[in-house]
């Protein structure tokens, strides 16, 4: 059969992002049946190339990936599901054939997304096995009901087939296929993505992590994740940076541990970043991903209170947050640590007890969120209720952007713009860009607990 791929994500700042997932799906078919991959990423009209592409290749089956709901910014959503909603409408209008979704953002919320935007097929979770699964049963006609996490309808009822009893073994999937990829993620932007594992262990009360890869960390053999970076590096010249995109890098430690043995056995020099938990990061880790080439760390500390930590399920204190950064700075790896402020039950004077924390703390490099749900992309009502606190925590960032020159705000655009992520590149700097901004920051113009300042206090 013939299968058109469709990368549905143009997300680009801070960088383009690679469609793995797609790639790895793209690689469970190629043998028997012929697939196209069309990224949107770089289309100046998307719908126009999606129009022209069914057009030229006459798919029997549309597989539309969705990486995210809401923006990578964490400002909103940008009608993310109405532009989904106009891409199925394009392909609807050029061919017959059945569209599949799937993603990440798909799997957050299948059932709604489903009932939102009417695509024949959903899969939720891994699709390396579903996916041809469905293809065989559309072209042989026959049941669905052996095909995990599937979404559809059958008589004007929404049906869908229970998850699998596990997840998919890692050392059994083939490499993603990379020959689809856009070459424009290599010439423009030189960052690559890697997987060592899948699965998270952690209960982190709002990730969706462990709705797509399941809590049981699958992990792959160190000298195959090897290999493949050392595919990576001599397949695509332009490759510059790598980014391991495992939920958390560090968890299992031991296994971190071997990866960066084997990094350093084969002498590669690539510069990669990964996430990193404070969980399960000992001093050893640290000097062994040093020696490994591990250029920066990104940390998902969320909150410089103990009681939102509790509240957020993370396991982790902030003492463990201070220890993960006095490792990873012995060990001269930069740190850039990510807070979400106004989660559900936050109160402003927490939002306040964070920005001092991170003062405080003085990571390498910090991005400050406003928190915005999932499920608002949905929910006008629940959009509302939590946009009041958004408004404050964003007015008291705004007022203090000046203040703290090397942390990152998205939501309002500090230190996370287009034409600054321009000049960064122009000037030859690669990797996840928060790794280059302390480097042109002025200094801190004026270093102090947030909570002195006396309008902040006042708004408590």
């Amino acid at each position: 059969m013939r299968i058109s791929l469709i990368s549905g994500n143009r997300e680009r700042l801070p960088d383009a992002v690679i469609p793995l997932g797609l790639l790895y799906v793209s690689a469970s078919i190629q043998k028997e049946h012929t697939s196209q991959l069309l990224d949107l990423c770089f289309e100046e009209r998307p719908m126009e190339a999606l129009a022209a592409h069914l057009a030229e290749f006459a798919p029997d089956i549309v597989a539309l990936g969705m990486r995210n709901i809401q923006n990578a910014d964490y400002s909103g959503f940008s009608n993310t599901i109405d532009y989904y909603a106009q891409l199925i409408e394009v392909i609807r209008g050029a061919t017959t054939a059945p569209v599949v979704m799937g993603g990440a953002g798909f799997s957050v919320m299948p059932e709604e997304l489903m009932r939102r935007l009417r695509p024949d097929y959903g899969i939720s979770g891994e699709a390396e096995m579903a996916f041809p699964a469905l293809i065989s049963a559309l072209e042989q006609k026959t049941s669905f009901s052996a095909i995990p996490n599937l979404h559809y309808f059958a008589g004007g009822k929404e049906m869908s087939t229970p998850s699998p009893a596990g997840f998919l073994d890692m050392g059994s999937l083939p490499r993603p296929d990379r020959t689809l990829a856009d070459p424009r993620y290599y010439t423009e932007y030189g960052i690559e993505s890697l997987q060592t594992k899948r699965g998270c262990p952690l209960r982190c009360d709002y990730c969706t992590y462990p709705i797509i890869e399941g809590r049981v960390g699958r992990t792959r053999s160190p000298v195959d994740v090897v290999d493949e970076l050392v595919e990576i590096t001599a397949g695509h010249p332009d490759v510059r940076h790598v980014f391991v995109v495992d939920s958390v890098f560090n968890l299992p430690r031991a296994h971190a541990k071997e990866v960066c043995r084997e990094i350093i056995k084969r002498g590669l020099t690539v510069p990669w970043t990964c996430y990193a938990n404070p969980l399960g990061f000992d001093a050893e880790l640290a000097h062994l991903m040093a020696q490994a080439n591990c250029a920066g760390i990104e940390v998902g500390a969320d909150s410089g209170s103990e009681e939102v930590l509790k509240r957020l399920r993370k396991g982790f204190t902030t003492q463990d947050i201070r220890t993960l950064h006095q490792l990873a700075d012995r060990a001269g790896i930069p740190d850039c640590h990510t807070f979400l402020l106004g989660t559900p039950g936050e109160s402003f004077d927490d939002v306040l007890q964070t920005l001092d924390f991170i003062v405080d703390l003085d990571p390498f490099s910090a991005i400050l969120m406003a928190w915005v749900d999932d499920y608002e992309a949905l929910d006008p009502a629940l959009a509302k209720e939590r946009q009041a606190l958004r408004e404050q925590v964003l007015k008291l960032l705004d007022e203090h952007s000046t203040e703290f020159s090397w942390w990152s705000i998205p939501s309002i655009g500090v230190n996370y713009d287009a034409s600054l992520f321009d000049v960064l590149r122009k000037r030859g700097h690669h990797g996840p860009l928060w790794q280059h901004l302390r480097n042109l920051s002025p200094g801190k113009t004026n270093v102090r607990r947030v909570r002195s300042s006396p309008e902040a206090h006042s708004r408590k």
